[in-house]
């Protein structure tokens, strides 16, 4: 007997989804045993019926239900809550499901300032625009008052964090469930599984911009003889962010590329914040917080939950 699936991706990019896609001939293997019976991402599938007549949006039932993207707005909102009354549990897909991922950024600003923005601007199609605001607006799904993680708004049952998850924790994940089995998932630091040459704390005290040092390590260099990026002065997000990106190869994908780790994995705890505990790791090294350009970017993938907000606006008199 097999297990019914249904996928939904609501204010994403579609890099969870190529994800599922990567796990190669596995995926052949989970469809032995699962049966996918929506996944508008990859198969045609409609909201209102097979020719648009339905009366209102209906998702087939099914034993389990994939949701990725944050949800942004009403639309989103409609659909997460109808994934979630039709499906026996729900998995948050990648950090915009789990977190809030990139696009929780603009909770950093207000609607208004976000739409006057994006569309304000001289490449805009003037004709397209609403007259009233200034942007589209007609036949639109309205704007929520935030970017939202997906368990804001719906009971979550099992989280799969990254941008994107890792096909291989996709793939374990899945057969878990069909087997019944206790999905065991990355519970460590990307430090953790980082084997970078850690020669002590304190002997930096500013961050550097990583693209104007080429300190970082020779053409060739093993990584296990690499020095610890953050050591180096370079803002490494590895203390703070979840490990997993390296699959199954454990070793971190930005750290393999000689790269600085940028928390697309979200908080190593669920309800972690990254930006605070990523102050303090610096702090802890000896490195002046103050030579931070801006912080914000420490919640580039974990502005939801309340993280990111608009700056206090003042009335003007």
């Amino acid at each position: 007997m097999k297990v019914n699936v249904a996928s939904e991706w609501l204010n994403s990019c579609s890099g969870c989804e190529i994800s599922i896609i990567d796990m190669g001939e596995r995926l052949l293997d989970v469809l032995q045993v699962a049966e996918i019976v929506h996944l508008p991402a990859l198969m045609d599938s409609k909201y209102f019926g097979g020719l648009g007549d339905g009366t209102s949006l209906s998702i087939p039932s099914a034993d389990v239900g994939i949701i990725s993207g944050s949800i942004r707005n009403h639309e989103h909102l409609e659909v997460a809550r109808e994934m979630r009354k039709q499906c026996g549990l729900i998995i948050a897909l990648g950090t915009c499901a789990t977190h809030g991922g990139i696009p929780s950024l603009t909770n950093s600003y207000h609607n208004e300032e976000t739409l006057e923005r994006y569309y304000n601007t001289e490449s805009t199609d003037v004709d397209k625009k609403d007259k009233e605001h200034g942007y589209p607006s007609v036949d639109i799904p309205a704007l929520l008052d935030s970017c939202y993680a997906l368990d804001e708004k719906i009971k979550v049952d099992i989280y799969l964090p990254g941008c994107p998850p890792h096909p291989d924790h996709i793939f374990h994940a899945l057969v878990s469930l069909v087997q019944g089995t206790e999905i065991s998932l990355p519970d460590k630091s990307v430090c953790d599984t980082c084997p970078t040459v850690r020669e002590g704390k304190g002997k930096l005290k500013q961050l550097r911009r990583f693209l104007e040092s080429p300190a970082y390590g020779e053409p060739g260099e093993p990584i296990d003889k690499m020095r610890c990026l953050l050591e180096q002065g370079f803002l490494c997000m590895g203390p703070v962010t979840r490990g997993g990106c390296g699959g199954d190869g454990i070793l971190p994908r930005c750290i393999s590329a000689r790269v600085p780790c940028r928390g697309c994995y979200g908080p190593v705890r669920h309800e972690g914040n990254q930006r605070l505990d990523m102050l303090n790791a610096l702090a802890s090294n000896g490195i002046d917080v103050k030579s931070l350009p801006e912080s914000t970017s420490l919640l580039r993938f974990s502005g939801g939950h309340g993280m990111l907000r608009p700056k206090f606006k003042r009335k003007e008199i």
